[in-house]
């Protein structure tokens, strides 16, 4: 005790200087955006840095199961350019194919991943020397995931779908009713869907997937089925979807580009400032 009390008072001139420069640092951030952007940048590259290392770790005790997706992945594309060959003469096969052309997929690593919080986040080992850019949707083989949030030269962070600020739009697989996708900060494997329009038929088991109506997200993307449902007076109160993923349980995932965003954008912007 008598050893703390030396030190103290030996080093509190350098102690109180230290304390003093972390106060007008942090100051100095919240008051000025631009140093609070670039913070924000530099802690994602450094904090993107040692979960990189922790991961590298990790991965000596997780190749089995990383092993296992890729296979699933590629009994899928086997499955898919079956589909293909079987309807060679349809031609919406093709016109489908042109369609998704205008998304491009950047392979991505995660290194970090929250879900215990209410508003989580993962962090993966891409970032701008990849072509990765804030506003890309981020899948794997099981379904979305979440959207690129901030990103330093190798390193971005996602708002994962469980988030309480995350929102998607979806729809159902069998029908042409649109809802959108949050999360209620409970269940990791669960997540909620609203906004459905109360002449929408419901069951349980019904296949939810991405609707298609925003930027982000190509349309058919899995995310998960209806597990259970509340429909009260003249409206559904509560739709709770069993997402495919494990989100405790992520690896590989691929990052989306939208090819034509911008353009969509610009002139949706045109359009409403008419």
């Amino acid at each position: 005790m008598q050893q703390i009390i030396y030190f103290l008072r030996k080093y509190r001139f350098f102690l109180l200087f230290t304390i003093l420069e972390l106060f007008a640092l942090l100051f100095t951030i919240q008051s000025h955006s631009f140093h609070k952007s670039k913070f924000v940048n530099s802690a994602t590259s450094i904090t993107g840095g040692v979960y990189a290392q922790v991961s590298n770790i990790n991965d000596f005790f997780t190749l089995k199961q990383e092993n296992k997706v890729l296979s699933e992945e590629n009994n899928r594309l086997k499955n898919s350019l079956s589909k293909f060959r079987e309807e060679d003469n349809n031609s919406a096969v093709f016109d489908s194919l042109s369609v998704q052309s205008k998304y491009n997929y950047t392979a991505a690593k995660i290194i970090k991943n929250e879900f215990r919080g209410i508003n989580n986040f993962i962090t993966i080992n891409k970032g701008n020397s990849s072509g990765i850019h804030s506003d890309m949707g981020v899948i794997n083989t099981k379904g979305i995931i979440g959207i690129v949030k901030n990103v330093s030269d190798k390193y971005a962070t996602v708002l994962s779908i469980l988030n309480s600020y995350s929102k998607l739009n979806v729809r159902l697989k069998n029908s042409n009713y649109f809802g959108t996708l949050t999360w209620n900060g409970i269940e990791y494997n669960t997540v909620q869907l609203i906004d459905i329009p109360r002449q929408a038929n419901l069951a349980v088991g019904d296949t939810i997937i991405t609707g298609g109506r925003s930027a982000i997200f190509p349309e058919g993307i899995m995310v998960g089925v209806i597990q259970d449902f509340q429909f009260e007076g003249t409206k559904f109160n509560e739709i709770n979807i069993r997402l495919f993923n494990d989100m405790s349980a992520l690896g590989y995932v691929q990052i989306i580009e939208n090819t034509d965003r911008k353009e969509q954008q610009l002139l949706e912007e045109q359009t409403t400032n008419e």
